[in-house]
């Protein structure tokens, strides 16, 4: 699993409600790293059925939480194979394998 906050790899399997990063002690139980989060949609929540969170980064009691594909640390169970903050690196690394540094 990866941390939403630090974007470090996470050593835990399943994510219970006051389960925090052991690296930089953010809540995991939190809208960012959920499935259901977009922001931009109403309440920044694709489930309709969910209750309203004002704090996307703080932990909640949401029942509909699921962690999202994106946070799962398998590249290959992930959307597109990379972190959010690692598409970058990713293409500046492809680039490179292409054309040599």
């Amino acid at each position: 699993m990866i941390c939403w906050k630090c974007k470090k790899e996470i050593s835990l399997e399943k994510i219970a409600r006051s389960d925090e990063c052991p690296l930089c002690h953010a809540d995991l139980h939190v809208c960012k790293m959920c499935e259901f989060y977009e922001s931009g949609a109403h309440n920044d929540c694709r489930e309709s059925s969910a209750d309203m969170v004002t704090d996307k980064e703080r932990s909640n009691f949401c029942d509909y939480y699921r962690v999202g594909k994106k946070w799962i640390a398998s590249p290959a169970a992930r959307n597109d194979g990379v972190g959010g903050d690692d598409k970058a690196a990713a293409a500046r690394n492809a680039f490179n394998a292409l054309f040599g540094d």
